[in-house]
């Protein structure tokens, strides 16, 4: 079936900005809540585009590695603006989160113990709440079968008897396998129309290739260097399926401890939880602990690598969309992706993010009730992050730490 081309964007990059911006300032929850603001901002208040464009438009990126809220945006920009409108979409709605996290990054760097300390359990605390709220939340989702709920299982076993990094890629790679042997396709809207042409969309395609062998091999080259830690993000930002968290095991792998410890880690990890705007915008707090001779290159570098992938799949995916929903056998592989992404996830939520948070049944209350809060859904992250934050500085005081 050829591909018609694409349509010519009709706004302007500077109105784009404006209302990204104020999506970055405002939406609060994570990728699920944020699909549901720009709903509300995009299709009803400035019918930017209708519903079923809409809806195209979030299951491509729902199959495409990458994070999904900041893909939609950025399509949803490129449509409005053209290539112009797409950067100032993505600028506006991560520049925010970004900002607040390096922010936080420079400011952790010079707080001492003991009230430092007391706050980053508490941060350890609240990821704990928020990624078995992920859990929960993707593996109703994403296992509902006799054949995804065994691939998550499979991959959760996996990982937690070895360990390694490489065992995260094999996990998804045997779910993919497993997916095209045993799973169902992905669903995919079938409305959809281009909005790069053929050409960019190679281009895109040929670049994320490219950018993800050319950084391997100067990592390789030249170890703890900036293009080694722009390696790290890039990967991980390459194969992230199934929502923003999943992020959290593929950059503790290869960041802890060579880069930075499971405390500065999982506290960052934390606090991106307090934040509006994309999960993935945490990259600007890691590469700041991470090249702490140079954090706000240190944060430059991560963010942009981190992001680059799935913007670029996300360019290449507008314009393949229609070969791509027609594949039932590559979205069979996908939804076995899916699976085991639920199962790395679950792995991750033991260990590192229980083990190194919890140490007693006070711990165990705290995360608990965090979790509650975030599972009614009627208290913002902002305030769970403060009340664990203010209850672990509360108990180092009063147990003398």
């Amino acid at each position: 079936m050829p591909t018609p081309p694409p349509r010519s964007p009709h706004g302007h990059p500077a109105e784009v900005l404006r209302v990204a911006l104020r999506l970055g300032l405002t939406s609060f929850g994570g990728p699920i809540a944020h699909l549901g603001y720009f709903e509300r901002v995009y299709v009803r208040e400035h019918a930017w585009l209708s519903a079923e464009q809409y809806a195209a438009l979030v299951g491509l990126c729902q199959i495409l590695p990458g994070p999904t809220s900041s893909q939609v945006g950025f399509l949803i920009g490129l449509h409005r603006a053209g290539w112009r409108g797409a950067l100032a979409a993505w600028l506006g709605f991560t520049l925010p989160s970004a900002l607040l996290l390096y922010g936080c990054a420079r400011f952790a760097m010079r707080v001492q113990e003991p009230l430092a300390g007391a706050t980053v359990h508490g941060l350890k605390l609240v990821a704990v709440a928020v990624v078995a709220q992920a859990v929960w939340s993707m593996a109703r989702r994403l296992c509902t079968d006799a054949a995804t709920g065994p691939i998550g299982l499979c991959a959760a076993a996996l990982l937690l008897a070895s360990g390694a990094p490489a065992a995260q890629l094999a996990a998804l790679a045997a779910g993919f396998v497993a997916g095209l042997l045993w799973c169902r396709p992905a669903s995919v809207p079938p409305h959809a129309e281009p909005l790069a042409g053929g050409r960019a969309a190679w281009l895109a395609l040929a670049a994320f290739a490219l950018l993800l062998l050319t950084l391997a091999l100067l990592a390789w080259r030249y170890p703890h260097s900036g293009v080694a830690l722009a390696q790290v993000f890039y990967r991980a930002g390459a194969l992230v399926f199934g929502g923003g968290h999943v992020v959290l095991p593929l950059l503790r792998a290869p960041l802890v401890p060579g880069w930075l410890s499971d405390d500065a880690f999982l506290s960052g990890y934390g606090l991106a939880q307090a934040v509006p705007g994309p999960l993935f915008s945490v990259a600007a707090y890691l590469g700041a602990i991470a090249a702490a001779n140079a954090p706000t290159a240190g944060a430059v570098i991560a963010l942009l690598a981190i992001f680059a992938p799935g913007l670029l799949l996300a360019i290449a995916g507008s314009s393949l969309w229609l070969t791509l929903a027609h594949r039932a056998r590559l979205r069979s592989g996908i939804t076995g992706i899916n699976a085991a992404v639920v199962g790395v996830l679950a792995a991750a939520l033991y260990n590192p993010v229980w083990t190194s948070a919890v140490h007693d049944a006070a711990d165990v209350a705290v995360a608990a009730g965090a979790l509650l809060l975030l599972m009614t859904q009627r208290v913002p992250p902002l305030v769970v992050v403060a009340l664990c934050a203010a209850i672990s500085i509360v108990r180092r005081t009063f147990n003398g730490g």
